[in-house]
């Protein structure tokens, strides 16, 4: 099976979608697109931008997209025992959802949803992808991959001292999220 590959800087990053030769990652895109209208820190007019420019103890109304990844954060925040925190240190603890109303408690507080808001983004387009009828593909999102369908696509890592790539392992049909840490 022949395959189309397509890229568009998005989320910080280069994303690449790989579609059926024939088919458009157009709806893929858009569903990216839109995510990162509502949950980028960068997009003066998202949901999270708003949200770091409030007031202390002022609510916002959110899309319930943004929501449900709020949600998602709290939920590993807490499972974590802190160790997950979207506020990067500025505030664990200093905002607050209830439904889909954000809540800012202190003035120093800023969310940034980051990765998690990059793996929603890419389930997205998944989403977007199999609704617009194609059956299987990838999202990679800078190492937020989703491989679905009836595809076996080989994952190569990125050697950041030697330089190079080696292979690692070929993905069917599930998520993988990579990550470099520089100490």
């Amino acid at each position: 099976m022949g395959w189309q590959r397509r890229a568009r800087p998005l989320l910080g990053t280069l994303v690449e979608i790989g579609v059926p030769a024939g088919h458009d990652a157009a709806a893929g895109f858009a569903a990216i697109e839109a995510v990162q209208r509502r949950l980028s820190r960068f997009e003066p007019a998202s949901d999270i931008a708003r949200f770091n420019a409030l007031a202390p103890n002022h609510t916002l109304d959110v899309q319930p997209d943004t929501a449900d990844v709020l949600a998602f954060a709290l939920a590993l925040q807490t499972r974590s025992g802190g160790a997950f925190d979207i506020s990067l240190g500025s505030g664990p603890d200093a905002w607050a959802l209830h439904e889909h109303r954000l809540r800012k408690h202190h003035p120093d507080v800023r969310i940034d949803l980051g990765g998690l808001g990059k793996g929603h983004a890419v389930d997205r387009a998944v989403h977007a992808l199999q609704a617009a009828g194609i059956a299987h593909g990838w999202v990679n999102a800078g190492g937020d991959l989703r491989v679905f369908g009836e595809v076996e696509l080989p994952v190569r890592l990125r050697d950041e001292a030697q330089g190079g790539a080696a292979a690692f392992m070929h993905l069917s049909d599930g998520a993988l999220a990579t990550s470099h840490y520089a100490a």
